[in-house]
């Protein structure tokens, strides 16, 4: 007899086991493909947490901190808490010069409610004004034309670049590149327009209904009034120059700003910081605690269906005694018994987990193409997204349960004895 059972020979045998066990058989299949479903799904809903919060976020700036002045809550060389502080014009040169971990420190400096008209209408706006790289941290997206450059703010030239919405409410459907728009009483050109947006947050409006103009402009035309500094600005942005450098970069930015307007670094109302950085993280430990625990979940139920194979194939085991007595009593070798017995149980967990990893894909598929084809960018949740490492993962695991589910019964199958084998009864 030949060492291995033809495979036409093993599935037969295998599927008449299993039939014999219907019941059982169905079990066990749902429980390991049920496992896969669970470890797939979990870990791509955790997916789709991430990259929608990631896009979410990326609509209102891509790794920005705000930094607000406030008042003193803490005293510091002798000057009494309860002072209101106050950012200036030139304060931003200092501190990028003291924080070698931040890419970039802007000021910001703005008024809302000013009157913006062209030849076709005119509107009330918000008009705001920054440092060219303020275009790419706070994800403004040129539709056409330009946004303000370092020469416009060299010159402080009355260039103005327009929100989508802004644009609309002053010329509707006609062209605005180039024409002149009276921003108060000021004439400022138009030289580019805004990408229409979704924000899910702010600070001081929605960007698409603003005039964005340079930061000389800004600060020559449309100073803040008292009882504020002339020279003051409303708040500064900052950006560190790589994600694991954050906290560097905040705190360099805190005993910059403290050595700039003697107060205590560790006042955080003195200088109180909008971390979107430290949102972002918040957000990314909970999603991957979610993960990570509905994957625990989806490893247990795996490995209760790989305890259930091997009780099934322990039966099957104790059920073909004789036929194994005979298998060896012929010339079958120990090392064929255990490789019928393995391949049986190796079939049974790859065939279920093969229709889980299938069905959940599919699942994943159709959810994405019907309910989440037109998600919005500022949706939390982009959808169901199965990765590569999850699929290698669920591999992985059922690799393992189906090397631990078969070694045992195909090891009990071929240390049977022949002798004690042909005596056996079923039943008895």
């Amino acid at each position: 007899m030949t060492a291995r059972l033809p495979l036409r020979e093993l599935l037969r045998d295998t599927l008449a086991t299993l039939w014999a066990h219907k019941l059982r058989t169905f079990l066990t299949m749902f429980g390991i493909a049920w496992g896969i479903i669970s470890i797939t799904l979990m870990v791509a809903a955790g997916e789709g947490l991430r990259v929608g919060q990631q896009r979410a976020a990326e609509t209102f700036g891509k790794d920005i901190m705000i930094v607000f002045a406030g008042r003193t809550s803490l005293q510091a060389g002798g000057v009494r808490a309860g002072r209101r502080v106050q950012w200036t014009d030139t304060d931003h040169v200092f501190v990028q010069q003291e924080s070698p971990d931040c890419a970039h420190v802007m000021p910001e400096l703005g008024q809302g409610g000013i009157r913006v008209r062209s030849r076709y209408n005119s509107a009330s706006l918000l008009v705001t004004g920054s440092h060219p790289p303020f275009a790419e941290i706070r994800s403004l997206a040129v539709a056409a034309g330009r946004y303000p450059n370092w020469e416009d703010e060299a010159a402080a030239r009355r260039v103005a670049f327009l929100g989508s919405d802004a644009k609309k409410q002053l010329f509707a459907s006609r062209p605005a590149l180039g024409e002149t728009v009276y921003v108060g009483e000021f004439p400022y050109v138009v030289v580019g327009l805004m990408r229409e947006k979704e924000q899910d947050s702010s600070y001081d409006g929605q960007d698409v209904s603003k005039v964005f103009i340079p930061f000389g402009a800004v600060r020559r035309d449309f100073p803040n009034p008292p009882p504020w500094r002339p020279d003051s600005v409303d708040r500064l942005l900052v950006s560190p120059k790589s994600y694991e450098r954050h906290e560097a970069c905040k705190a360099q930015v805190r005993r910059a700003l403290a050595r700039l307007h003697d107060f205590d670094p560790r006042d955080d109302e003195a200088a109180s910081i909008w971390d979107t950085v430290e949102d972002s993280k918040a957000f990314h430990q909970m999603t991957e605690g979610m993960k990570y625990f509905m994957g625990a979940i989806g490893i247990t139920t795996l490995f209760l269906g790989g305890i259930g194979v091997m009780n099934i194939m322990l039966v099957a085991v104790r059920e073909r005694t004789r036929e194994i007595g005979v298998r060896k009593a012929v010339g079958a070798s120990a090392r064929a018994i255990l490789w019928q017995f393995f391949s049986e149980t190796l079939l049974v967990v790859f065939l279920s987990g093969g229709i889980g990893l299938g069905f959940a894909y599919g699942v994943c598929f159709l959810a994405n193409t019907l309910l989440f084809a037109d998600v919005s960018p500022t949706s939390y949740f982009a959808g169901l997204l199965p990765t590569l490492s999850s699929g290698l993962l669920a591999f992985a695991l059922l690799g393992t349960v189906a090397f631990c589910s078969a070694l045992y019964p195909a090891r009990r199958a071929a240390a049977v004895e022949p002798i004690d084998a042909l005596r056996y009864e079923p039943g008895g």
